[in-house]
C-alpha cells in the first residue's frame, strides 16, 4: 500500500473523545447552567420528573450554584477548568499520535457530543469510535454518552458507522500505566504508609439493578495491588462524591479517611483511577477537603496523586484502545 493511499484510509475514520463536562466559568450562572443539565439526563438522577424537577431548581440549583463556584474559583486554571484543559492537551497529543481526527465532547457543556461529531463529519470521516474516557462502565457516565451520541445521530440523515468502547478497568496498559503513576510519585516523594483508591460514587440501587461499576472498581483495584506488589492490608478502595439521602455504594472515601487516621495512618496517598483527568472532585474535595479531614482526625501527612491527564502512558493508552477497536477500517 503506498503512503498516500494508507493516508487517505486512516483519514476515513475519527476518534471522539468524551469526558462528563465542567462550567464554561466559574460563577454562579456558569455552574447553575452546567448542573441543570448535568442534573436532568435520566441517567443521573431517574427520579420522576415532576418531583425531581422542583426540588431541582427550587432547591438544590438556588443552594449548590454558589458554593459550587467558589470550589471550582479554588483550583481554576489559567487556561480554564482543570478538566477542559487535561482533556484539550489529550485530544490535542491523541491526535498528533495517531494521524487520525480526534476531536474532543463533554456530555454535558461545550464542546458538546454533537459539535465534536460535526467537526469530524467536516474532516470526511464516515467512520466514529466514541472513546468515553471512563475506565470504569457505569449508566450515569458511559451510557449517558451513548444516549446523547443517539439523540444527535437521531436527527441527522446520513449518520456515520459507529464503535463504542464500554470500558477499559482491566486493560493491562490501564493499570501499568496506573501503576507507573504511582511508582513515579514514590519515586520523588517516598512511600506511603497507606495507599487509597478513591472512586466516584453512584446510588447502590444502581448496581443493585445491574449496573456493573463496584465490580469494575474491585476489579481495577486488586489489578493494581498486584502491580504494586502492595500488600492489601496497606491499601484498600472507596467511593466519593455522595450526592443526596439516599445509600450510595459503600464505604465512602471520608469516613474510611478518617478512620484511618483514628488507626494510627500517619501518611496517607489517594489514587482516583475512575478519573481520567484531575477535575473540581480530586483537586478540591480530595487534595484539600479529605486532607483536612485526615489531619483533624490524627494524619500527619495526606497526598493525592494525580489523576493521568495528559501523561505520555495514558495517551499510549488511549492510542493502543483506538487501534484495537478500529481494527478492519
Amino acid at each position: 500500500m503506498s503512503e498516500s493511499s494508507k493516508h487517505e484510509n486512516n483519514k476515513d475514520y475519527g476518534v471522539l473523545l468524551v469526558n462528563l463536562g465542567t462550567p464554561d466559568e466559574a460563577t454562579p450562572q456558569g455552574v447553575k447552567r452546567f448542573l441543570s443539565e448535568f442534573l436532568h439526563d435520566h441517567r443521573v438522577v431517574d427520579m420522576t420528573r415532576w418531583l425531581w424537577c422542583p426540588i431541582l431548581h427550587g432547591v438544590i440549583l438556588p443552594i449548590r450554584s454558589p458554593k459550587v463556584a467558589k470550589l471550582y474559583q479554588s483550583v481554576w486554571m489559567e487556561d480554564g477548568s482543570p478538566l477542559m484543559v487535561y482533556s484539550q492537551r489529550q485530544q490535542q497529543e491523541l491526535a498528533a499520535q495517531l494521524d487520525v481526527p480526534v476531536e474532543l465532547g463533554m456530555t454535558y457543556g461545550t464542546p458538546s457530543i454533537d459539535s465534536g461529531l460535526q467537526a469530524l463529519k467536516q474532516q470526511g470521516c464516515k467512520r466514529v469510535l466514541v472513546l468515553p474516557l471512563y475506565p470504569q462502565y457505569s449508566r450515569t457516565t458511559t451510557a449517558a454518552v451513548f444516549d446523547k451520541v443517539a439523540k444527535v445521530l437521531k436527527q441527522q440523515a446520513d449518520i456515520p458507522e459507529l464503535r463504542f468502547v464500554n470500558d477499559y478497568y482491566n486493560h493491562p496498559q490501564y493499570i501499568s500505566a496506573l501503576a507507573q503513576s504511582a511508582t513515579d510519585f514514590w519515586q520523588a516523594h517516598g512511600k506511603p504508609d497507606y495507599l487509597l483508591c478513591s472512586y466516584h460514587g453512584i446510588p447502590k440501587r444502581y448496581a443493585d439493578n445491574g449496573d456493573p461499576y463496584p465490580e469494575h472498581c474491585n476489579e481495577t483495584t486488586a489489578l493494581l495491588a498486584e502491580a504494586l506488589a502492595m500488600p492489601r492490608e496497606q491499601m484498600s478502595m472507596s467511593y466519593q462524591s455522595i450526592f443526596g439521602r439516599e445509600e450510595w455504594l459503600k464505604p465512602y472515601t471520608e469516613g474510611t479517611i478518617e478512620a484511618l487516621a483514628k488507626k494510627g495512618i500517619k501518611r496517607l496517598d489517594v489514587m482516583c483511577p475512575a478519573f481520567s483527568v484531575d477535575c473540581l472532585e480530586t483537586l478540591e474535595e480530595i487534595a484539600e477537603g479529605c486532607k483536612e479531614t485526615f489531619i483533624e482526625a490524627g494524619g500527619e501527612e495526606f497526598n493525592l496523586i494525580p489523576c493521568l491527564n495528559d501523561n505520555p502512558s495514558h495517551i499510549a493508552l488511549m492510542a493502543e484502545l483506538v487501534q484495537q477497536h478500529s481494527q478492519g477500517w
